[in-house]
């Protein structure tokens, strides 16, 4: 067996340079290891033998004709392309990291992007050994623990989001989700600009709202998970998980991207909820095919400080991503991280969903285990979320029993009546 003290963990990267690719790997390597741009003092063979990130692989690629990204040093210097591409693989010494989750994102990611030898770096993918996967937090609930709260043991979860984002009152959202509950929903979540605003602030939404969740409760045995947006600093966000345990809640909802890894891995252990990660502003990492980082990566990040629900965007959606780029990033959700973790998390398929995408989402996934979240596929029905709720869900056993949606609509006259409104 492998001693702890040797395990590695690998990094996958996309690269573009106008120098040999081999050259940069070792240049990463020792980047986000030991090294710097030249040995120092101290840095003996035998330190960088048991510190040093290892280059495990280069394989080299088509050339681009133009640099993908500015690089004002090779600029300075006057250096030509042509702009080599390769995918390089890089192992890490588990000992360089332990258990912490902001100096791994750090090593697999930070300065690499702004490397004076590339014009573009992605890191594509981690692999991590079970034993080091294991030291960091798991999800509380995940997609056994989500179905078990909710009582959907079967099927995909309908879900939506509160609309209007913002605006409504306390009293208003509570009011918005009695209509949601007696709709038929399983799920309910707080847009991402929507968590303490002064006109519905937490400490009156939450009471109000969970009001409403527990009257459906008590009156049809149905109890609907509510993600509160509790995005705020560190200990608000714990006082803002009290609260809505204290009124019987089920999960909370974080901006993973602007609170952080800390705040997260804090607020995981602070609290026995369900945490509906959302990824808003994600973006800004992944549009660029040559910089940033890819799902898969960005969600073995995440899963590490223990959320339940990770956003994926949605097929045909409203977003910019390709469907396949949406499809295996809800079949990364579905994968545990390492060889027997059970740490699964539930994919919130989201962004213009409607009855008419529950096809390709179906197709593609050939899985219940998602939340199918529909905003104003469900809101802004012409006969209602009810008739909304049906809809999607009239689409849903469409979709798995083979039957197309306008035959489906002949016995089903709130998907029809979706079809014709949604479709045109």
């Amino acid at each position: 067996m492998i001693a702890l003290a040797d395990e590695r963990f690998s990094a996958t990267y996309l690269i573009e340079t106008p120098h040999e690719p081999h050259k940069v790997a070792e240049i990463m390597a020792g980047e986000q290891s030991c090294g710097t741009f030249t040995r120092v003092h101290g840095e003996t063979d035998e330190l960088r033998e048991r510190a040093r990130a290892v280059v495990e692989a280069v394989q080299e690629l088509e050339p681009a004709a133009q640099p993908s990204l500015p690089n004002a040093l090779l600029e300075r210097r006057g250096t030509p392309g042509p702009w080599r591409r390769a995918r390089i693989r890089l192992s890490f010494p588990v000992a360089n990291v332990g258990a912490n989750l902001p100096t791994l994102a750090s090593t697999v990611s930070g300065n690499l992007y702004d490397l004076g030898e590339v014009t573009g770096l992605r890191l594509e993918s981690m692999q991590l050994p079970a034993r080091y996967r294991a030291r960091f937090d798991m999800p509380a609930l995940g997609l056994a623990g989500t179905r078990r709260l909710t009582g959907v043991a079967q099927g995909a979860l309908v879900g939506t989001i509160l609309k209007p984002n913002v605006g409504l009152s306390a009293a208003a959202t509570g009011a918005l989700v009695a209509q949601l509950c007696a709709a038929g929903v399983d799920f309910i979540k707080d847009d991402e600009v929507c968590a303490d605003p002064v006109h519905a602030p937490l400490a009156e939404r939450v009471p109000a709202v969970m009001a409403a969740v527990r009257e459906h409760q008590q009156r049809t045995g149905k109890q609907v998970m509510v993600a509160f947006n509790i995005s705020d600093e560190v200990d608000a966000m714990r006082r803002h998980a009290d609260l809505v345990e204290r009124e019987g809640g089920s999960c909370v909802m974080a901006s993973l991207n602007w609170c952080g890894f800390s705040a997260l891995q804090t607020l995981r252990r602070h609290t026995p909820l369900a945490l509906h990660g959302h990824r808003n502003g994600y973006g800004a990492l992944s549009r660029h095919p040559l910089l940033g980082m890819s799902f898969q990566a960005y969600q073995t990040l995440w899963r590490l400080a223990g959320v339940d629900h990770m956003h994926v965007h949605g097929l045909q959606g409203k977003f910019s991503q390709a469907d396949e780029e949406v499809i295996s990033s809800a079949q990364d959700c579905l994968r545990p991280l390492t060889e027997g973790a059970d740490d699964r998390v539930m994919p919130a398929v989201s962004s213009g969903q409607w009855a008419g995408t529950v096809p390709a989402t179906w197709a593609a996934l050939q899985t219940d285990d998602l939340l199918f979240m529909s905003g104003g596929g469900i809101l802004a029905h012409p006969d209602g979320a009810a008739a909304g709720v049906r809809s999607i869900r009239q689409a849903w056993a469409a979709a798995r029993a083979g039957i197309t949606l306008p035959e489906q609509a002949r016995q089903a006259p709130e998907l029809a009546r979706a079809l014709a409104f949604f479709g045109a």
